[in-house]
């Protein structure tokens, strides 16, 4: 009896071993190449549902351990019937065109990396390619703006929040014409929407990087809105895409529930 419970208890310790080895979610990291990512399927998932995704890229020496250990945003995401892919930088931040220390960089290491993660999360879990939406916060709005730039096909729409391009945005995108809302406190000393100078280079505008869309995509301006807590500047174009410039009254900060208005002004729009 003494070496059966020793020789199940080598053999769980085996299991586990192996589970922790192959397996990821929310608790563990996703690998693809010699980076990570995290993933967490709403709670009550049947596993074989498709399912829509929020994307998401952290701040500035942030991780995607952090963001699964958000409760509030975990929980909204969840509740609304969608999965969470954390997206993790290689180290401290993106490595984004004029940013402090990759001034040379062009983003495609991070667009390809942005590729991997959705072609191996789609392994993984049964996702709908066609509701999936790129949000992020701070130095993750940074490259969520230039995800839209380099990317508009691989997502529904997109939500930078406190974050735009690096210096000044490009002249142009790649196409097709993708819907933004962006989202951005009217007191922010981290990213002011007038930007700041940081080392040898500077937080752009957000009114150039909304400007420059605006003239890419040929939108034009449609009523205002107004939530408890947002007061949005919204335009559309003739494909029915949207780009919104959404205000609230705080600094560099934002709430899980500003993800749920995105996604319902992208889904009253047709994009979702």
């Amino acid at each position: 009896m003494q070496f059966l419970n020793t020789l199940l208890a080598a053999t769980s310790l085996t299991v586990a071993a192996a589970t922790s080895a192959f397996g990821c979610g929310a608790d563990s990291d996703c690998t693809v190449g010699d980076r990570t990512y995290r993933i967490a399927m709403p709670d009550g998932h049947d596993g074989t549902t498709p399912v829509g995704a929020i994307v998401f890229s952290h701040g500035y020496r942030g991780s995607a351990a952090g963001l699964m250990r958000n409760r509030n945003l975990r929980g909204l995401i969840s509740d609304m019937g969608l999965a969470l892919i954390a997206l993790k930088s290689k180290g401290d931040d993106w490595v984004l065109p004029n940013s402090p220390r990759h001034m040379d960089s062009t983003g495609a290491a991070e667009f390809s990396y942005v590729d991997a993660v959705i072609a191996d999360a789609s392994s993984r879990h049964p996702l709908d390619q066609d509701r999936l939406v790129a949000a992020g916060f701070s130095a993750g709005g940074m490259m969520t703006w230039n995800l839209a730039c380099a990317r508009p096909a691989l997502f529904a729409g997109f939500v930078p929040i406190s974050g735009t391009f690096w210096k000044q945005p490009p002249p142009s995108c790649a196409g097709p014409v993708a819907s933004i809302v962006h989202i951005h406190g009217d007191a922010d000393p981290t990213v002011p929407m007038d930007g700041r100078p940081i080392m040898a280079t500077r937080q752009g505008k957000v009114t150039d990087a909304l400007d420059m869309y605006r003239d890419f995509g040929d939108f034009t301006s449609t009523a205002p809105s107004r939530t408890a807590r947002l007061s949005c500047d919204n335009s559309t174009n003739a494909q029915g895409a949207v780009l919104n410039l959404c205000m609230f009254e705080g600094g560099h900060s934002f709430r899980s529930e500003f993800l749920r208005y995105a996604w319902e002004t992208l889904e009253d729009a047709g994009r979702l």
